[in-house]
């Protein structure tokens, strides 16, 4: 008798990243663990970087993309005094100076002027694309890539730390940004500010939108849980409930009208509390941007 494999649930599961296993190591893992092909990520990491990995599993892939909208938290260390092709730990070290006579002061003034609404230069090796290639790639091959600075908000640089061991200044923080920015990069401005150069020794990122406590792939392998779509929406974005005659035209793709919610994602829920759709109120209509439904 032959019987219909039944898929896993639909839903998030929260990853505690280990160091020097990239994104995508992790969802192939996941693949494995969940026991389905269809796992994404958002918000990639840094193989250097540990911590918080948000993983979808079967419809909540479609959830991905619009997460990645969302303010993130991370724990870092920056290395003054030394430069890498980078702007991390895992690269060539591109150049030294003293940094000995640097004073906190000057430290926490640096920091200062990071903070708020700011243009950010990407690093040299990052995903950006110029003229379709992968800026990593250009600049693997020697190329000299000019990547355009781009709007972002750091909206905490704490220090928690400073070490000065007389050549290189160590210094520790918790840094609270919007989606979009790199950690090494504001290490390397910093350092450039200085007058020394910098560089990114340590990250972990503790908080991504609503989502914290990850579980290791130990753990995982053990117990995979999943945080149900709709327990994963309600958690991130404004909530919507409709009758049944919305949720017909919802899951088919329809408008609704718009009820001010904001310009989303909003997520709309049937009557029975099934997700059936992320929404964007634009022009007087919510539209769909993803349909969980069908």
């Amino acid at each position: 008798m032959n019987s219909k494999r039944t898929p896993p649930p639909s839903g998030l599961v929260i990853v505690d990243k280990p160091a020097d296993w990239t994104s995508h190591d992790v969802v192939a893992k996941m693949r494995g663990i969940a026991g389905t092909r269809k796992v994404g990520h958002a918000g990639t990491l840094d193989p250097m970087a540990t911590g918080v990995l948000v993983v979808g599993v079967e419809k909540a892939t479609r959830l991905l993309g619009h997460l990645a909208l969302t303010e993130k938290v991370y724990e870092a260390t920056i290395r003054l005094g030394v430069g890498t092709n980078t702007d991390d730990a895992e690269g060539e070290v591109t150049s030294t100076a003293p940094a000995g006579h640097v004073e906190d002061a000057a430290v926490v003034k640096g920091v200062a002027a990071l903070t708020g609404p700011i243009m950010q230069v990407p690093p040299q090796v990052s995903a950006i694309k110029v003229n379709g290639e992968r800026a990593y790639k250009l600049a693997r091959a020697g190329e000299e890539v000019e990547l355009q600075a781009r709007p972002l908000t750091v909206y905490a640089f704490d220090v928690t730390a400073i070490r000065n061991d007389g050549q290189v200044v160590d210094v520790d923080a918790t840094i609270t940004c919007s989606s979009g920015t790199y950690i090494r990069a504001l290490a390397r401005d910093l350092g450039a500010a200085l007058g020394v150069g910098g560089h990114l020794t340590y990250l972990r990122r503790t908080r991504v939108g609503p989502y914290t406590d990850g579980k290791t792939l130990d753990e995982l392998q053990k117990e995979c849980v999943i945080m149900p779509i709709e327990a994963a929406v309600a958690a991130a974005f404004p909530r919507r409930d409709v009758t049944e005659q919305e949720a017909r035209l919802v899951a088919h793709g329809g408008r609704l009208p718009a009820i001010g919610l904001g310009a989303g994602p909003i997520g709309v829920f049937g009557p029975d509390g099934t997700l059936l759709s992320l929404v964007e109120e634009r022009q007087g209509a919510a539209k769909p941007l993803a349909v969980f439904v069908g």
